[in-house]
């Protein structure tokens, strides 16, 4: 992944967003430094050389049989720890030598695989502040932060988790890169509750967590039911043939359960004269009457009733899936390339753990200017609803924020369902992700960013009965595609469906009222024909997924854009009472100019026009009907209330 590393505006300094790139000897190969040559050395070989520093970690993966992967092929980032810092850690831990910890090999294989990613090479110019895209060996994401030593010219210093200190960086490998870090990584064992109670930062929200029992909701980890072959783990099985190209598949080695809290500091709080339980409930009664006048007083002595003011407050702040910083809403290339920041914020929705409800995340702006926000609306500097910022890792203190079982991320103000949210800020098309309908799709690691293309030919496949919100038959594959800037889907990614298949997947709840149900969809000669269902009612005649603008202009003419824009409207409203719509102008392909002008193979269709209550379950089902073994890229769906489509403003192309 191709990002930036930038310096925060630190209170202990003022600095100006700085690149930070540190490298080996080598030639770069191009100008902006963000690809490297070849060192001739594997980073096996590179902690070989490395001897007087790190022999104690080669040790340890000699020991635990990961020394040899280092020395073969591959695109592998290793933290390697000091002898320093295997000494400490041999002391911490009571070993009574580093011979003994070398007898324990179950922690020696710990310590290697939390060690080493294995698909992908992040250099410090790479990445974002926060959580490396990809998970480590151990299944655990790495989180960099960064702040200045003031006794040292306010240099930038780089940590892994908050406390190990990367002391030489970026060394560049045949098969990777290998960076020295000063501390062993120790991530937490705790459940996300458990490390949440250890936080004195984030007291009264924990008290109101373990007062609502919502605690017990977040301490679910492996699914003791979920098993899989070694060949299906390493991708040995036989090939999948999708998007015209052989294709790796791999499934996931274990199933788990995840979770994320988004949590106000006391401080935040106490800002609002919350400074107890007692104050907190009263806030959250304030508030949650006035969202749900019909539950008023109903449940106030109940707190652990998912309808009580206060449970419902601390449940809007869940997810049940592990989201990093980078993950709410498009970043990186994507961001900075793909997405018109002109024309929208880039945003995601979400379903959190409060039943019926959503949030909408977005980035403000690009690079250090912006920052993500939840429940905003507006674009830029120019919002109606100004939102509530998320930190970063770095603007997050020192306490460990990564959990055995989930993350935490903290708050600058109060998040609520309010009024406000529900009746403005997310009255709005609601553009959804399809690899984001299943908590399965984040918490096994299929979604990810792709950004170098490193791994375009892999599908990260789920097994029947064992994604959450999705049924598919025995006929099914069903695999998640990496986000590639390439791609001519939203976001660079896509559900991969094949075979005869027939799926079903729960809606998003959305506020009451009449919306447009849409589909988006790459189209192409090997995909198909659906039919399509909600809750098993059909959806009209069944859609032909081969069909694509060029089949459009067969029918109503010359349908690109032109400098006449009543016309680009006529056209527009002609698509749409056919049941279609041109992909949009607020997404592109990086060095082209929109989906809408430069993708007819893009498309949106209309699903259906339906009336959806508030608490209610909609699930939408596609059935293959053609003959074969077909293929079908799904890419987003589209919830849009009356009042944006049915605007006398017309909607907007974004």
């Amino acid at each position: 992944m191709r990002k930036s590393f930038y310096a925060l505006l630190l209170s202990c300094c003022i600095a100006t967003p700085m690149l930070y790139s540190c490298v080996d000897n080598d030639d770069l190969s191009n100008e902006q430094g963000t690809f490297y040559s070849a060192t001739k050395r594997t980073a096996a070989e590179i902690i070989t050389d490395a001897a007087d520093r790190c022999s104690m970690f080669q040790s340890i993966l000699e020991k635990s049989n990961y020394y040899s992967l280092l020395s073969v092929y591959g695109n592998y980032t290793v933290f390697a720890p000091t002898n320093d810092a295997i000494n400490k850690y041999v002391v911490e831990n009571h070993y009574s030598s580093f011979d003994a910890l070398l007898q324990d090999v179950s922690r020696c294989d710990t310590i290697a695989r939390t060690h080493i990613i294995k698909d992908g090479a992040f250099f410090t110019t790479d990445v974002s502040d926060g959580a490396l895209p990809q998970m480590n060996m151990d299944d655990r994401y790495l989180v960099m932060t960064c702040d200045s030593d003031a006794q040292n010219n306010n240099q930038l210093r780089i940590f892994v988790n908050k406390r190990s200190l990367l002391v030489e960086k970026n060394d560049s490998a045949t098969n990777g890169v290998v960076h020295i870090i000063d501390r062993v990584i120790t991530p937490s064992n705790d459940f996300l509750p458990d490390l949440m109670a250890e936080d004195t930062t984030i007291t009264l929200f924990v008290e109101a967590l373990k007062y609502t029992h919502m605690d017990d909701s977040l301490t679910k980890y492996i699914d003791d039911h979920y098993s899989v072959s070694e060949d299906s783990i390493n991708g040995e099985i036989a090939k999948v043939r999708y998007g015209g190209r052989d294709n790796k598949v791999t499934y996931p080695r274990k199933r788990y359960f995840k979770f994320t809290a988004f949590v106000e500091p006391n401080s935040v709080f106490a800002k609002k004269g919350i400074k107890t339980l007692d104050d907190l409930k009263a806030y959250a009664k304030k508030v949650y009457d006035a969202t749900y006048p019909d539950d008023a007083g109903k449940y106030d002595n109940d707190p652990t009733n998912r309808k009580n003011p206060l449970n419902r407050f601390v449940s809007y702040h869940l997810m049940d899936r592990i989201g990093n910083y980078s993950d709410w809403a498009p970043s990186g290339r994507f961001l900075t390339e793909c997405t018109v920041t002109s024309a929208i914020d880039a945003e995601d929705f979400w379903e959190t753990m409060c039943p019926g409800t959503m949030l909408r995340f977005c980035r403000a702006g690009t690079g250090t200017t912006g920052g993500l926000y939840a429940n905003r609306k507006g674009v830029g500097t120019k919002y109606t609803v100004k939102g509530v910022k998320v930190l970063t890792a770095s603007e997050s203190g020192k306490s460990e924020q990564q959990a055995l079982n989930g993350t935490y991320l903290y708050l600058d103000d109060i998040l609520e369902y309010s009024t406000k949210v529900r009746d403005e800020v997310l009255s709005c098309r609601m553009r959804i992700d399809a690899t984001t309908l299943s908590a399965d799709f984040m918490n096994q690691g299929c979604r990810f960013n792709d950004e170098a293309g490193a791994l375009n030919d892999r599908l990260y496949a789920l097994k029947q009965g064992k994604i959450k919100g999705w049924k598919i038959s025995d006929d099914t594959f069903l695999a998640v595609h990496p986000a590639e800037l390439s791609w001519s889907s939203y976001l660079g990614n896509a559900i991969c469906i094949k075979g005869q298949y027939d799926v079903q997947f729960k809606l998003p709840p959305v506020p009451s009222g009449t919306y447009e149900i849409r589909m988006g969809y790459v189209a192409g000669e090997e995909r198909g024909v659906v039919q399509v269902y909600l809750n098993n009612e059909p959806c009209g005649i069944p859609v032909d997924l081969t069909y694509g603008t060029w089949n459009l202009q067969d029918i109503v003419g010359d349908i690109s854009d032109t400098e006449d824009d009543e016309h680009n409207t006529a056209m527009d409203k002609t698509l749409h009472n056919l049941g279609y719509m041109r992909g949009m102008d607020s997404y592109r392909k990086p060095g082209m100019n929109s989906f809408r002008q430069d993708s007819p193979e893009h498309l949106r269709r209309i699903l259906a026009t339906q009336k959806l209550d508030e608490g209610k379950e909609y699930w939408l089902r596609f059935r293959q009907v053609s003959k074969g073994d077909k293929e079908w890229s799904f890419d987003y769906i589209e919830l849009c209330p009356k009042d944006v489509y049915a605007s006398p403003d017309g909607e907007d192309r974004h």
